[in-house]
């Protein structure tokens, strides 16, 4: 990595704090095609058909991370990202290697529909998906996650027919149980994201709803 890209890294690192707001509709999933470990932080070159478009410092949502476009290949359709320490250990993408798919979203426009629900790219926990069921040409997705009552507190949990972000996708929650919840993947929705790669005891991203998470908080003062 030469000296010009290790300091847009840093200046990627320095503007993590700010925010991009996403809407789970994810436009596809590219594909990592190099990883570079740097100290305690990882870059990824990824492919994509909209990479020609990008520019150094948009937001992109991956796997419902959000990070920032460090560095484009407009002829070869290429871009890199970096991920600090903490997006690591909080996200699956220190599990990518050259060839994963990932699931990709740029940030909202202000000028246009919300399709999915307000998702802010930032990770909460990791689940696992424990299930797969077809049914009749959809799909049945069970994951399970690590469950804590605090937390749970103040919104980090999963309502019936609720929202939820699984890898940057916006879906809508069934069977919630305390520590796991099922989502309907229609054909759609298998095929232009990365859920058509999930196995049993795949390691998935979770956001839980902005809304609720302010609810519970507000929810905690009126006691």
């Amino acid at each position: 990595m030469t000296d010009e890209e290790k300091q847009k890294s840093l200046i990627e690192i320095r503007k993590s704090k700010y925010k991009a707001m996403f809407s789970g509709i994810v436009e596809e999933y590219g594909t990592v095609v190099a990883v570079e470990k740097d100290q305690e932080n990882v870059h990824f070159t990824l492919t994509c058909s909209f990479a020609d478009e990008l520019k150094v410092d948009q937001s992109l949502s991956h796997n419902g991370v959000c990070l920032t476009v460090v560095w484009v290949d407009k002829a070869e359709k290429k871009y890199k990202v970096t991920a600090i320490k903490e997006t690591l250990i909080k996200s699956n993408l220190g599990l990518l290697e050259v060839g994963s798919k990932v699931n990709l979203e740029r940030s909202m426009m202000m000028n246009g529909r919300l399709d999915g629900h307000i998702v802010q790219g930032h990770v909460d926990q990791t689940a696992e998906c424990v299930k797969i069921e077809e049914a009749d040409g959809s799909w049945y997705y069970t994951f399970e996650y690590e469950f804590d009552v605090d937390k749970a507190k103040q919104g980090y949990m999963t309502v019936e027919k609720g929202s939820v972000t699984v890898n940057g996708v916006s879906l809508t929650v069934v069977n919630s149980k305390d520590n796991s919840f099922q989502v309907a993947i229609i054909p759609f929705t298998q095929e232009v994201t990365n859920f058509h790669t999930f196995e049993v005891g795949s390691v998935i991203n979770l956001e839980f709803d902005i809304i609720g998470k302010y609810l519970s908080k507000l929810n905690s003062y009126s006691k």
